[in-house]
C-alpha cells in the first residue's frame, strides 16, 4: 500500500513528508517498506510565531485556534502537493499526519494525561482528495497513557535486528529513546522520552543568537563556546532527568519559561550558553540510558538534532565505546524519520491492528490509534 507519512515536531520548523510502499505481513508480523520520496517544508514565519507565542503564553481565541489549524492544513496540504497537482487525488492510499502538538499534559496519579495536536483532517482530505489517518495519540491517553512516545512500534518494523540491540533516539524539540533488543518482538520494546531535544538550543539562538536565526544551524556557536560546568550541574539536576518511565514532556518543561531561569542568571557569552544547552542536551539522553536501559550494542539518531555536529559529537563522546550514527545508514534520512513512522502507524490503523506500546506509554492496554478522515467524494 502506498502512503503519506506527515510529521511536524515541537521544534516547529515545518512539515516532514514521506512518500512510501509499505507491505504488511499477513500474519501480523514486520511490516516491509520502501522509501520513495522525501519533502520538508519550513512553516511561514509568521505561523512560527503564532505557535510559539500560543504555548508561552497559553491565552488564544476561539477565532485564532481555527485560523491556525486552517494554516496548519495548508502547509501539509503544500507538503503533498510534492506528489500531485492540487485538486487532484494523491499516488497513495492514504495520508498519515500526526498535526502540530500545540500542549502535553502527562498523566499524574488520578490527572488523566491530555494532549492536543492539531490538524483539520477534513480540510487537508479536502485540498489533497486523499483520505486522512490522524490524531494518533487520542485511543492511549483514553486507555490511561501518555499518548507518548508512539514511534517505538515503527521503531521495532524499521530498525529491529536478530542479532543486534539498538536503541533509535529521536532528537527533535523533545528527545525520545526506543529501546530494541536483539531478536525482540513488540513486546520487548523500551520507550520514553529523555527529556531536551532542540527545544532550549533553538530558544536561546532566538534570544542571544545572530538576528533572525532560529537554530544553531551545523551546531557553528556551540562549537565557539566553552561548558560553563556549574550551569550544566544546575540542569542536570532536573526533576524529570530521574523520573522513571513510562514518562513524557514538552514545552511546557523544557522551553522559554526554563530558559528564562536560565537567562536571569547568565553573564557569559552566547557561544558558552549554547555549548552548555548542548551538553546538556547529549548528557540528559546519556543520563537516561544508564539509569533505565540496558547497554545497546548500538545506537541509532534521527530527527533534527542529529544534522548538529556539535550535538552528535557530545552524544558520541558520552555514550563511547557504543557506535553512535544517523538513522540514513539503514535507509531511513535522520529527519524523515518520524514521517515514515507516522505512515506506519496510520497502516496498522486501517488494518485494525494496535499501534501503541502499553510498556512504553503507560496505558491500560494495546489501542488501534488515530481517526479515519473518508477520501472526499465527487
Amino acid at each position: 500500500m502506498r502512503a503519506i507519512g506527515l510529521m511536524s515536531g515541537t521544534s516547529l520548523d515545518g512539515v516532514d513528508g514521506v512518500l512510501a510502499d509499505l507491505e504488511p505481513d499477513a500474519a501480523g508480523g514486520r511490516i516491509r517498506f520502501s522509501l520513495l520520496q522525501t519533502v520538508h517544508r519550513p512553516y511561514p514565519p509568521e505561523l512560527t510565531s503564532a505557535l510559539l507565542a500560543l504555548q508561552s503564553r497559553g491565552e488564544v481565541g476561539l477565532e485564532a485556534i481555527a485560523d491556525l489549524e486552517g494554516a496548519l492544513a495548508e502547509v501539509y496540504a503544500a507538503a503533498v502537493s510534492e506528489w500531485c497537482r492540487p485538486g487532484v487525488d494523491t499516488p497513495a492510499a492514504f495520508i498519515a499526519c500526526h498535526g502540530q502538538t500545540v500542549w502535553h499534559r502527562p498523566p499524574r496519579g488520578k490527572r488523566p494525561g491530555r494532549s492536543l495536536q492539531w490538524v483539520n483532517a477534513a480540510e487537508l482530505a479536502e485540498r489533497t482528495h486523499t483520505a486522512v489517518v490522524s490524531d494518533f495519540r487520542a485511543a492511549d491517553l483514553a486507555a490511561g497513557g501518555h499518548g507518548a512516545p508512539l514511534v517505538p512500534l515503527a521503531d521495532h518494523h524499521l530498525f529491529g535486528d536478530a542479532a543486534e540491540s539498538r536503541c533509535v533516539q529521536n532528537i527533535g524539540g523533545i528527545a525520545n529513546v526506543t529501546f530494541l533488543p536483539a531478536g525482540a518482538d513488540a513486546d520487548g520494546i523500551q520507550a520514553f522520552d529523555t527529556g531536551p531535544g532542540t527545544m532550549l538550543i533553538d530558544a536561546a539562538v532566538r534570544r542571544v543568537g545572530p538576528p533572525g536565526a532560529s537554530c544553531d544551524r551545523d551546531g557553528e556557536m556551540a562549537l565557539r563556546g566553552r561548558v560553563d560546568p556549574a550551569l550544566l550541574a544546575d540542569l542536570l539536576r532536573h526533576p524529570f532527568l530521574r523520573r522513571r518511565p513510562p514518562r513524557s514532556t514538552g514545552r511546557d518543561t523544557f522551553g522559554d519559561a526554563l530558559l528564562d531561569q536560565v537567562l536571569a542568571d547568565w553573564r557569559g557569552t552566547a557561544a558558552d550558553l549554547l555549548a552548555t544547552l548542548t551538553e546538556f542536551t547529549a548528557a540528559s539522553i546519556a543520563g537516561a540510558y544508564r539509569r533505565f536501559l540496558p547497554v545497546p550494542d548500538r545506537v541509532l539518531v534521527g530527527g533534527g538534532g542529529a544534522r548538529n555536529p556539535a550535538l552528535l559529537a557530545a552524544l558520541t563522546r558520552r555514550l563511547h565505546p557504543i557506535p553512535v550514527a544517523p538513522t540514513d545508514a539503514w535507509g531511513v534520512p535522520a529527519e524523515s524519520r518520524e514521517a515514515l513512522a507516522f505512515a506506519i502507524l496510520g497502516l496498522c490503523s486501517l488494518l485494525g491492528r494496535p499501534g501503541n506500546v502499553p510498556r512504553a506509554t503507560g496505558a491500560r492496554r494495546a489501542a488501534v490509534l488515530g481517526r479515519f478522515t473518508p477520501r472526499p467524494t465527487g
